[in-house]
Order: structure tokens, then C-alpha cells, then sequence
């Protein structure tokens, strides 16, 4: 990962700024959390080599280049031995339609987002999971309609706000 830094109040807003435009200009970053530039790309590069940022990424409107569906996936595995978990993540990890894969508590296993180019073609790719027999013994999948509130940015801020202790404790 690189060095560990303590992030301060001006790096956390290095980061909400990056995250809202990643293209800005440094003078621009600088000028929007209050620094001279030369400083500010001094905290950028040691962000950047601490792992903090990770990349700078191209956010694409698909729906300007062809149709689209997303479709979350519960899957339930048949065993649940470690090597069980471990043989369906290496699996599911060369599927190019997976947009995520999320091990989770509760009345499955695995929660999957996949963004696919209709129905059909998931239809093709959980059969073929199926046919890998990679423990799958279950699924059910949710087609999204419609995704009224879709976030971007990570609530940096709220996340990292300290609580506050109660007075005369």
C-alpha cells in the first residue's frame, strides 16, 4: 500500500474534491482547500503513494452508447467450507458482466450486481456459473426498473466525523 499517513481536515477535502472532479486542475484543487498549489500537489502525490487515491477513472454515461440492464443476484452456496467460498470467488471473478461481489450475513451468501446487455445475456451467464458447478445451489435475481438515487461519491465527511462526548462524562 505504501506509507502510512494520518489524514488531516485538508487531506479529507483533498479527497471529497478529487472525488467530485477528478480532472480538476491542481491551481483549482489548491484554491478549493484553501493551499498555494505547490503544497497541494505535495499532498495529492502523498495520498496517492500512501494508496489513498487509487485512481482517477472516466465516469460514462451508458445510456449514450447502448441499452443496458442491471440485475442484483442473491446466491446461496451449497457448502460452506472456507475452500467452498474460495472456489466461487476465483470463479465468479473472471465474469466480465460482474460489477460486484458482496460476501454477506444473513439468508444468503452473496450479494452480486451484474450490469449486463439484457436479459438474455444474464440469463447465459448465471447458466453457465451453473454449469461451472462452483457450489452455486441457489439464486434469485432482481432486475432494476429504474435507479432513482445513484451515488458516486463516498460520504468521506460523514464517515469520518468524530462523536462528540457527551458533556459531564
Amino acid at each position: 500500500m505504501g506509507i502510512a499517513v494520518k489524514l488531516d481536515r485538508i487531506d479529507i477535502n483533498i479527497l471529497v474534491q478529487l472525488q467530485r472532479d477528478g480532472r480538476m486542475t491542481n491551481v483549482s484543487l489548491a484554491d478549493a482547500v484553501g493551499l498555494s498549489p505547490s503544497p497541494c500537489l505535495q499532498r495529492v502525490k502523498r495520498l496517492e503513494a500512501a494508496g489513498y487515491i487509487t485512481s482517477f477513472q472516466a465516469r460514462i454515461n451508458l445510456a449514450k452508447i447502448t441499452d443496458s440492464v442491471t440485475i442484483f443476484t442473491e446466491v446461496t452456496l451449497s457448502d460452506h467450507r472456507r475452500e467452498d467460498f474460495m472456489r466461487f470467488e476465483q470463479n465468479i471473478r473472471q465474469v466480465d458482466e460482474l460489477l460486484e461481489c458482496h460476501l454477506v450475513s444473513g439468508g444468503y451468501d452473496y450479494l452480486l450486481r451484474f450490469l449486463t446487455s439484457s436479459i438474455a445475456r444474464y440469463q447465459q451467464v448465471i447458466e453457465a456459473l451453473i454449469d461451472k458447478d462452483i457450489g452455486i445451489e441457489k439464486y434469485f435475481s432482481y432486475i432494476v426498473i429504474k435507479s432513482p438515487i445513484v451515488k458516486d461519491e463516498l460520504p468521506l465527511r460523514t464517515l469520518l466525523a468524530t462523536r462528540r462526548e457527551p458533556e459531564g462524562e
